[in-house]
């Protein structure tokens, strides 16, 4: 690949946060990397090598990312809160340094991080929308040639000469999404902004940002936990977990890495995921068929699924099991429900527990992947204990996320178990 086709390179990529200071640490040092970037120098506090431990005092947001993306890729960064999403999408546009490492970026960049991004909020949609073009260095009069499509695709025309401080979230992010994919940048970032949104203007959004890569050539970065959003828009796709690229490639691929808890790299248990609400409830193992992995293979011809689940709680509890199966792409296909379904909640007394419970697989089910949430609830009240993504199941014969599993509900089999 020459270098001509490269949008943007990362190598040895970090980012370190000391908590309670800010950036540097002393003014001197900030202006010190600031004239160095200036200069096309290197910043003499963000050298490769420099030696920064994980403390309380701070933590890696980033380490050793390293990436090429071609111009005209739709790049999807997946990855859960706290994965570096954020901060590397900042680095990339240039509103934060990295502490480490190097980066090229061949083109101007737009950026969509949050809703109200460079605008002003004393100022009308009309004067932000030059100022956005003033930023990314274009003349006035290409601004005023492309604003009447800004405003017609923002759909605000009406407000357009409003100051943006009375704009709602929605007319926010309509009108900065407008000014980011119709001024002339060879790069547009957007970071998960289009949740703000309705329908009607998701859609149209997506659409738009298609076009910009398949029609015009540009490069599209897209931060969302919508895998059906990313998957109908991106072509490629890069997993972060805990500041670092564990896996790069197929953006379905990508996605199956994402729900199997990034098993690629390395084996995550299913109570690894979990989120308990209730200081009194300590779940602390699940197993289904036998494994804690989070990434479980059956044979075709598995026809149900055993869930067991230890832990203790410090008061007597009554608890419903829930099992939401969803497809490759996220998408909610059956909910199974122990009270709702069975009218089966599981009585616990104070001290250890230990219970299980076996969920029947549709028949015609064979092959393909699906994702599955597991809740533990107190009976139509409130949840104790949420494994999102729990586990990713894979049918043996099927390629991963490549047949989504469609599926009808089927109800549970029975619970077996005993209280401790």
């Amino acid at each position: 690949m020459s270098n001509s086709d490269i949008a943007i390179k990362v190598e040895n990529l970090s980012k370190y946060y000391r908590l309670g200071v800010i950036n540097n640490g002393t003014l001197f040092r900030d202006i010190q990397s600031w004239a160095a970037r200036k200069r096309g120098r290197e910043d003499p506090h963000a050298k490769i090598g420099s030696k920064y431990d994980p403390t309380e005092e701070g933590f890696w947001a980033l380490k050793d990312v390293n990436f090429e993306i071609k111009k005209g890729d739709r790049v999807g960064i997946i990855g859960h809160n706290g994965a570096g999403k954020s901060t590397l999408l900042k680095i990339l546009s240039q509103i934060t340094a990295p502490t480490e490492g190097c980066l090229k970026i061949n083109g101007r960049i737009s950026s969509l991080l949050e809703v109200g991004t460079g605008f002003h909020s004393e100022l009308t949609g009309r004067e932000n929308i030059f100022m956005n073009g003033a930023i990314l260095g274009m003349k006035h009069s290409e601004i005023d040639s492309k604003i009447n499509e800004i405003i017609e695709f923002s759909e605000i025309g009406d407000y357009i000469d409003t100051p943006v401080k009375r704009y709602s979230s929605g007319m926010y992010v309509r009108l900065a999404f407008a000014v980011a994919a119709h001024l002339d940048s060879d790069i547009l970032i957007a970071d998960e902004v289009l949740a703000v949104g309705d329908a009607a203007f998701q859609k149209k959004a997506l659409g738009k940002m298609n076009e910009l890569s398949t029609g015009q050539g540009r490069t599209v970065l897209f931060v969302s936990h919508n895998m059906s959003q990313v998957k109908r828009l991106c072509n490629t796709g890069y997993v972060l977990d805990k500041g670092a690229v564990i896996y790069s490639g197929d953006i379905q691929e990508s996605i199956a890495t994402y729900y199997a808890g990034n098993g690629n790299i390395r084996d995550i248990k299913i109570i690894d995921k979990a989120q308990n609400f209730f200081k009194t409830f300590h779940l602390k193992k699940v197993v289904i068929n036998g494994s804690e992995n989070c990434k479980l293979v059956v044979p075709a011809s598995c026809k149900n699924l055993k869930f067991s689940f230890e832990g203790s709680t410090d008061v007597p509890q009554e608890l419903d099991v829930m099992v939401v199966f969803k497809n490759a792409e996220g998408v909610p296909l059956a909910t199974y429900s122990l009270g709702h379904q069975k009218g089966i909640t599981m009585k616990l007394n104070d001290g250890e527990f230990n219970f299980s419970t076996i969920i029947d697989i549709p028949e015609y089910v064979g092959k393909g992947t699906c994702i599955l949430n597991i809740i533990l609830h107190v009976p139509g009240v409130i949840g104790i204990v949420d494994i999102n993504d729990a586990v990713t199941l894979t049918f043996e014969g099927s390629a991963a996320a490549k047949n989504p599993l469609q599926i009808s509900a089927s109800g549970f089999l029975g619970l077996e178990g005993h209280n401790e």
